[in-house]
C-alpha cells in the first residue's frame, strides 16, 4: 500500500468534485480540471476524497499514490493556484511580455519568442540593479511545471558563473575555475 495514497484529501469550501465512471472533474474559483483514473476507486465522503487501490500489485500500488497526488494537486490548484518564478542571471539577459507572448534575450543572436497557454498567467518583473524575474501562475500544476522547465531549457545555469535561467531559490552546484 502507498503511504501517500492512504491519506484522504480534504475538500475546501467552494470546490465541487464530480466522479463519473473513471473521470474525475474538479471545479473551483480558479478553473476546472479533469483526470482519468485506472486501477483505483475514488469515493467522496463527508468533505473528503478517498482513493483506494483495486489491485495489490506493484503497479497498482504505484497508481494508488500517483492518482492521490494528482487529485490533491487538482484540488489545491482550483482553490489556491500554483506559482513558479524563474530568474535570469547574466549580463544583458532580459525578459518582456505582451499578453501571453514571452520575449527572452538570453545572449543568442536572436531573441526567443514563446507563446504561453491561456491557462498560465505571465508576469515579468524588471527592477534596476536586480535580475529579471519571470512569474508564472496557474491552477494546473503539471502544465505550469512543463512550461517552466521549457523556459529554463533555453539557457540552463552553467556551473562556473551561474549564468542562465534558474528557479528562484534553486541551489546550484558551483565548480572552481582554473587553478593558476
Amino acid at each position: 500500500m502507498s503511504r501517500i495514497g492512504k491519506a484522504p484529501i480534504s475538500i475546501p469550501q467552494g470546490v465541487t468534485i464530480t466522479i463519473k465512471d473513471n473521470i474525475i472533474t474538479v471545479k473551483g474559483k480558479l478553473g476546472e480540471l479533469t483526470q482519468v483514473v485506472k486501477d483505483v476507486a475514488v469515493k467522496q465522503e463527508d468533505g473528503k476524497l478517498i482513493v483506494e487501490s483495486l489491485s495489490n500489485t506493484k503497479q497498482g500500488n504505484a497508481f494508488h499514490g500517483l492518482y492521490r497526488a494528482l487529485l490533491h494537486n487538482m484540488v489545491v490548484g482550483v482553490s489556491e493556484g500554483f506559482t513558479k518564478e524563474l530568474e535570469l542571471v547574466g549580463v544583458g539577459y532580459r525578459a518582456t511580455n505582451q499578453g501571453q507572448k514571452l520575449d527572452l534575450a538570453l545572449g543568442f543572436s536572436h531573441n526567443i519568442l514563446m507563446e504561453l497557454p491561456q491557462e498560465i498567467k505571465l508576469e515579468t518583473i524588471n527592477e534596476k540593479g536586480k535580475n529579471p524575474i519571470i512569474k508564472l501562475t496557474s491552477h494546473d500544476r503539471q502544465l505550469l511545471g512543463q512550461v517552466a522547465a521549457k523556459i529554463r531549457s533555453f539557457r540552463k545555469p552553467e556551473p562556473y558563473k551561474g549564468k542562465g535561467v534558474k528557479f528562484v531559490g534553486e541551489e546550484l552546484r558551483r565548480k572552481a575555475g582554473k587553478s593558476a
